[in-house]
């Protein structure tokens, strides 16, 4: 019997799934996000930033900027070492994509111009832009990232003020591939890791040696070459004083390329959009950033910047993923009603979303310190306490998210057509840059151990929440007992106990259900669960009516 297209119709056709998440507003929509910049800046300025952070939100919820992130991630870098007379080239060609999502990071000041916007709570006006563009595109923001951390250095030279300052300052995008005094803005990138020392940078072998008129003559190697289509470059090297930090031009005064090599493109699991390479330098000339032999001083500097945007990456990973798990289990019914209305659906989702509120609180109360830090002796200590507390704690927890907001989706979720699949990939990738996890809790107990007023500060910090609910009491007791003694073994159990009381202590400044659900299902002994949705009851319907991405 020959089957009627009417017959194939009512058995093939689409029905019972969630429409495409898109046209909502990812700012509007966020309300934790919106909770913690004015918790941050204060009701009067996040009122005068939320126009602008609204209609950026609605531009990057659009189909156009989720396709950008589709097609840049889809069609990655290709290397060009030659030409076609054999000329060496050492650049990489892009998709259109990339340099559209760069154009809006430097018009927006996420790459390099927030530092003169002068305006109050500029810091934490990008923390919440980079972390709404992570939602849409990651790759794009490493290049963001290094520049920004790249201009408090440049800052304190005046040699590199023209053009170098200048430029990386200018919310102006330039991506021809000439000498930076001929462009209307540029990027700058870093090369510290050698394949010999990962994380130690103390081992580099890489020369740096007299050139004539303060220019030195690199010679060696990286291992990873981060944003390898930079218009310029902070190295690291061995001078005759130790290693020292390096700012190494693609071209030289003359127009000449310098001489760094790149050898082959890194292959990675994400972050596929952004180009990372190994890179050979034969003579290449750069100058010396900050005092001579005191590299590591300059790149805990600069990494304090790159880390905390690891955390903001990761936080943005997390509400993209969280976004489209709650729109799926809005739209998708089982059992007769929707998954979203199932109690353990509703307790695994409302779990998730307390997850997102604590990570977005405490990255951008570090941000705050960054606004402050210059003026408040005080936030200047907790800056570097809080920066590797976020880069250890909410970048090791995007991964597991990420992996539950995916089986939400359920098979949907594992297919490439799918946005899980790519966020999955990327989940991992900044626990691991600027320093992998048990970098940063060695790191909290270098912050504790020689700045007395990081633990006052913090204390100071954690007072202000205690008698406002039990559970975050009874934690600063324990956190106490921790910080007492402190031992290397213990410094992961630290560090998270710190991310803890601190997210808990920004949540519960608003009185709201995000603090009450924050304590209940992380703080509470006995409570909390090994994964998500195993822990306490919570009142499911108004935290998952509060994290849906499509109302303001």
């Amino acid at each position: 019997m020959m089957t009627r297209a009417t017959d194939l119709e009512a058995t093939e056709g689409v029905f019972n799934q969630a429409p495409p998440l898109q046209g909502h507003n990812r700012y509007l929509g966020h309300a934790a996000l919106r909770d913690a910049l004015a918790r941050e800046c204060g009701p009067a300025a996040a009122a005068a930033m939320e126009p602008a952070l609204a209609r950026l939100g609605e531009e990057l919820a659009g189909i156009d900027w989720i396709t950008r992130g589709e097609l840049a991630n889809r069609h990655p870098p290709e290397l060009r070492l030659y030409d076609a007379q054999g000329r060496r080239l050492d650049r990489f060609d892009f998709h259109p994509a990339w340099h559209d999502c760069l154009d809006w990071l430097k018009r927006n000041h996420v790459a390099g111009a927030a530092w003169a916007d002068g305006q109050p709570g500029a810091q934490v006006k990008r923390a919440a832009l980079f972390q709404l563009f992570a939602e849409v595109e990651c790759g794009s923001l490493c290049p963001a990232t290094m520049t920004h951390a790249a201009l408090p250095l440049l800052m304190r030279e005046p040699a590199l003020a023209e053009p170098w300052l200048r430029l990386a300052l200018a919310p102006a995008y330039d991506p021809r591939f000439i000498p930076a005094a001929g462009k209307r803005g540029l990027l700058i990138g870093m090369g510290l890791t050698e394949r010999q020392g990962g994380s130690d940078v103390r081992a580099n072998i890489s020369r740096a040696d007299p050139a004539g008129d303060g220019w030195y003559r690199i010679t060696g190697h990286k291992w990873f070459f981060s944003v390898a289509m930079s218009d310029a470059f902070l190295i690291t090297a061995q001078g005759a004083s130790g290693l020292g930090c390096y700012f190494m031009p693609r071209f030289l005064p003359d127009g000449r390329l310098n001489a760094l090599h790149l050898v082959r493109a890194k292959d990675k699991l994400g972050d596929r959009s952004n180009a990372s390479a190994e890179v050979r330098f034969d003579g290449a000339l750069a100058l010396p950033l900050g005092e001579e032999g005191r590299g590591i001083a300059t790149i805990i500097e600069m990494a304090s910047y790159t880390r905390l945007d690891c955390a903001n990456g990761s936080a943005g990973i997390m509400r993209a993923a969280l976004a489209h798990a709650l729109h799926h289990a809005r739209h998708r019914q089982a059992f007769g009603k929707p998954l979203i209305a199932q109690p353990l659906m509703a307790q695994v989702l409302a779990d998730m979303a307390v997850e997102v509120e604590g990570h977005v609180a405490l990255c951008l109360r570090v941000a705050a310190t960054l606004d402050r830090q210059h003026d408040n002796p005080a936030e200047a200590a907790l800056k570097r306490l809080l920066t590797p507390v976020a880069k250890y704690w909410v970048c090791k927890r995007a991964p597991a998210l990420v992996a539950e907001a995916m089986e939400v989706l359920g098979g949907n979720g594992y297919v490439e057509e799918s946005p899980m699949p790519r966020l999955f990939r990327q989940a991992p990738l900044n626990a691991i840059w600027e320093g992998a996890s048990n970098i940063m809790c060695l790191d909290v107990l270098r912050a504790l151990a020689r700045d007395k007023g990081a633990g006052e500060a913090l204390a100071a910090e954690l007072a202000t929440a205690r008698g406002r609910h039990p559970a975050y009491d009874r934690h600063l007791d324990r956190l106490g007992k921790l910080l007492a003694a402190p031992q290397e073994a213990d410094a992961r159990r630290l560090a998270e106990a710190i991310a803890l009381a601190v997210s808990a202590a920004r949540l519960l400044q608003d009185n709201g259900i995000a603090g009450e659900a924050f304590c209940l299902g992380r703080l509470q002994q006995g409570a909390g669960g090994n994964a998500f949705g195993g822990g306490a009851a919570l009142d499911a319907a108004a935290l998952l009516q509060r994290a849906r991405p499509d109302l303001p």
